[in-house]
């Protein structure tokens, strides 16, 4: 069993991407729930999933989650699901309408941030986002290095 990991609002995080604020700049977050089938469920609650190439689209009017894997539960039959497949989306009306309007703009798409379950629901972290470029990307991590040498030297400097 999977080590559990526990947020300060209650959150139990099953998955989260990381990697997904380094490659784009998050404009706005929405949390959705998630139709899942049992074994899926299980297996969520095992602890095992991956977001990493996962992102959302909408068919029709209804947003639906692909690319994410959620592994087969082990102790499953025939009901099994496949690992990969289309999970649809639970938002109100009037968030689907506002993504929904977003995503039209040029450059922007919907991506999973975190996975987790609240109050014993799935739910999923989503977040209205821009990919950056090249240079974005190492101006952050030059920001984030610079304000963690500076960390450092007052923390030294305090410990003196």
């Amino acid at each position: 069993m999977a080590k559990k990991k526990t947020s300060p609002d209650g959150r139990q995080i099953i998955a989260s991407n990381r990697k997904a604020r380094h490659d784009y700049l998050i404009e706005d977050t929405y949390e959705a729930g998630l139709a899942l089938m049992g074994t899926e469920v299980k297996a969520l609650r095992m602890g095992r999933a991956s977001l990493v190439d996962g992102f959302a689209t909408f068919y029709g009017d209804e947003l639906w989650l692909e690319g994410v894997h959620i592994p087969e539960y082990v102790q499953g039959t025939w009901t099994n699901h496949t690992p990969r497949r289309r999970r649809k989306l639970l938002l109100h009306r009037s968030e689907l309408d506002k993504i929904m309007a977003r995503t039209r703009e040029s450059g922007r798409t919907v991506i999973p941030l975190s996975l987790y379950f609240k109050g014993g629901r799935a739910k999923i972290e989503l977040g209205l986002a821009t990919g950056k470029k090249q240079y974005d990307k190492r101006h952050a991590l030059r920001e984030r290095q610079d304000r963690r040498e500076a960390e450092r030297v007052v923390f030294g400097r305090g410990r003196e």
